[in-house]
């Protein structure tokens, strides 16, 4: 990360605090710096891909906290310090009525179609005994529980996902083919505090 050019910022509605997004070193590499307070925002990857022409994506990330009050199951407790998104676009002409007269509701009101679906990558702050867990807002949204808790807090980690078979996994389906990635950092819901850092983020054949 040397650059935040390619990247534009998404706010929600009703949260007024948001996430911070900052580049600095660590070391002699430059780093994404992801804070937030009782805050949420997130930063969106411009470009769209191909899921099937770049079906992996790997990254490194490193959390310096988790949250206390955190529960991927409540809404109460739905933060992170860290999430990677695979956000699929939502396509009219491939959608029944009712779903294009719900999304073009939701185009009227926030000015863009909201995705059709999407894979939240998160650093979990509890221990939790499953991977993938339907959002408590949508079930067009499911986590997927990478890292868990605290023992790598404050350490370097690698991962890289297969986004096709995660896409199976969790909704039973292939998915649509075009993608954008998003970076999330929020605390809104517990009210507490987290810095995150991400190192690169690249999508693979």
């Amino acid at each position: 990360f040397s650059t935040l050019d390619n990247w534009k910022p998404l706010f929600f509605p009703k949260i007024k605090s948001h996430s911070t997004y900052t580049i600095e070193r660590d070391g002699d590499k430059p780093v994404l710096r992801a804070e937030s307070h009782a805050s949420a925002s997130a930063i969106v990857y411009k470009a769209v891909f191909d899921v099937y022409d770049y079906p992996r994506v790997k990254w490194r990330w490193k959390v310096k906290n988790i949250y206390a009050r955190a529960d991927a199951r409540s809404k109460e407790g739905d933060d992170y310090p860290i999430r990677v998104y695979i956000m699929f676009e939502y396509d009219p002409e491939k959608a029944g009525a009712f779903e294009r007269i719900k999304y073009g509701f939701a185009k009227a009101l926030y000015g863009e179609y909201p995705p059709h679906s999407s894979l939240s990558y998160v650093w979990s702050s509890k221990d939790d005994p499953e991977t993938f867990i339907v959002s408590p807002y949508t079930d067009k949204a499911m986590m997927v529980l990478l890292e868990k808790g605290p023992t790598q807090a404050g350490t370097w980690v690698d991962e890289k996902i297969d986004i096709l078979a995660d896409y199976q996994k969790a909704f039973k389906s292939k998915p649509p083919a075009r993608a954008r990635i998003a970076i999330m950092n929020d605390s809104d819901n517990t009210g507490e505090s987290s810095v995150s850092y991400l190192e690169y983020i690249e999508v693979d054949k």
